[in-house]
């Protein structure tokens, strides 16, 4: 992926950038693996806003990922390389031996032409953009699109240019290490998929200005100290206040550096090791 910057035309235009796009391959989706998404502006049925920061934006289409890769057995030639508004990486149209067509994330490296397959035999390739069970997969290697249940579908490192570490296998579990640093375990029937996930390069873009950012949908974040003692914790003071506290959200809960887990939470025994942060100077699965 490149990032494209244009000459200063405009204000916004200045520190502004764009993706090049240059892997997308096609304009429109395919229409069968898509549906309507409406919009709540972060309203519930009632028409109170129960998630902030949400409303306006352009219309989209949701395009159906399967994140489960349970077609086994079939190879699947990459018909082509899309957008979608949906999430930060790109997705692959995958056109299976036996005419059905399905989406998923579009690892690195992935381009047209490419065959995947996925499946849970121990000959099957252990190559970038395939699917197996952990139980399979070499030591080592580089995944994403992880089940945390199995069968349930994918549900860690999905983002754009996300990559997890499979570190060993022991008595019918996986250990991995996530992007953010932890390291846990998981049943090693879950399923993930080899290499990692293209659009390196979306943490870069600079929107430039606010309505970029409008166009996705996100509505403008004010700071907890700029609000009224009735509307947040950190709110009211004379003059220009500094809370008072330590950082916390709207609701009280530490928002730079407190524990929030629930120390009764099942899977709690099952982390090895909690997710670093720069703060305490502990380092993190660094990106390619």
């Amino acid at each position: 992926m490149a990032i494209k910057q244009y000459k200063p035309t405009s204000a916004g235009r200045r520190f502004s950038s764009v993706n090049a796009f240059e892997e997308i391959t096609r304009q429109e989706p395919h229409k069968s693996l898509t549906e309507r998404r409406k919009k709540t502006g972060g309203r519930n049925h009632a028409g109170w806003i129960t998630c902030r920061h949400i409303g306006g934006g352009h219309k989209q289409l949701y395009r159906k990922i399967d994140f489960k890769r349970n077609k086994d057995g079939v190879k699947a030639t990459v018909e082509s390389i899309e957008y979608d508004p949906n999430r930060t990486a790109f997705i692959a149209l995958l056109n299976y031996a036996d005419g059905e067509k399905r989406y998923i994330l579009a690892p690195l490296g992935v381009k047209v032409g490419d065959v995947l397959e996925s499946g849970v035999n121990s000959d099957i390739e252990k190559t970038v953009g395939n699917a197996m069970p952990l139980e399979i997969a070499p030591v080592g290697i580089d995944i994403h699109n992880i089940e945390a249940v199995p069968g349930k579908g994918a549900s860690l490192v999905r983002t754009a240019g996300g990559a997890a570490r499979l570190i060993g296998k022991d008595a019918g579990f996986a250990t991995i290490q996530l992007p953010s640093g932890e390291v846990r375990q998981i049943n090693w029937k879950c399923r993930a998929t080899i290499g990692q996930i293209g659009n390196m390069d979306w943490i870069n873009i600079r929107w430039g200005k606010a309505g970029r950012v409008r166009y996705r949908g996100i509505r403008p974040t004010v700071r907890g100290v700029a609000q009224n003692p009735v509307s947040h914790p950190l709110g009211g003071g004379e003059g220009r206040s500094g809370g008072g506290r330590h950082p916390v959200s709207k609701w009280g809960v530490p928002a730079k550096g407190g524990k929030t887990r629930n120390p009764r939470k099942n899977s709690s025994s099952k982390i090895i090791r909690r997710r670093m942060t720069v703060r305490y100077g502990e380092s993190v699965l660094k990106r390619r």
